[in-house]
């Protein structure tokens, strides 16, 4: 099967999977780029992911820039396509659906259900990434107190990546 192939299968999995946004997605996205194809280094994902939300725009840019890096052009392409246009069909004809039965019982307790899973999904994408990045109990405490801060302040994301980083940089 030819690259851009698989990165249109996978990723059109994945966005039929992508419960509350692509980074739902990440776990199964790094075992499939790093274990299963081997594309990337788990450390490469990791960076890849780091760049991919330091970017203006959406969630999803992480399939646009594995795509690339994996197939170039093309291949940030092809992966972005299939990530976007399977799931969005589905929420057309899902929300057609929902609409019908707006007062429902069911739909209430359904959209109810939806939010632990989603939470659940990007908690174990943190996870996902926070073992990939850490790599001894130096990073593993930037990684933590990072965490905290962001848990604790209203401190942009970027401003805990780059104080994270210039921190390594200073340690190592």
């Amino acid at each position: 099967m030819s690259l851009l192939l698989q990165l249109a299968a996978l990723f059109a999995k994945l966005s039929l999977l992508a419960v509350g946004g692509a980074g739902a997605t990440v776990p199964e996205m790094a075992r499939e780029a790093v274990h299963v194809h081997h594309w990337l280094t788990p450390a490469q994902f990791a960076q890849l992911y780091a760049i991919s939300n330091s970017a203006p725009g959406p969630n999803v840019l992480i399939a646009t820039i594995l795509g690339a890096h994996v197939a170039g052009v093309a291949g940030g392409i092809v992966a972005t396509l299939a990530m976007i246009l399977p799931s969005c069909a589905l929420a057309v004809l899902v929300n057609r659906q929902l609409e019908r039965h707006a007062g429902a019982r069911w739909r209430r307790v359904l959209q109810a259900a939806l939010l632990p899973i989603t939470a659940g999904l990007l908690m174990a994408a943190a996870l996902v990434l926070a073992r990939q990045a850490d790599t001894g109990w130096l990073t593993l405490a930037i990684t933590l107190a990072c965490a905290a801060a962001s848990y604790q302040t209203k401190l942009h994301p970027l401003l805990l990546l780059g104080g994270g980083a210039a921190l390594g940089l200073l340690l190592f």
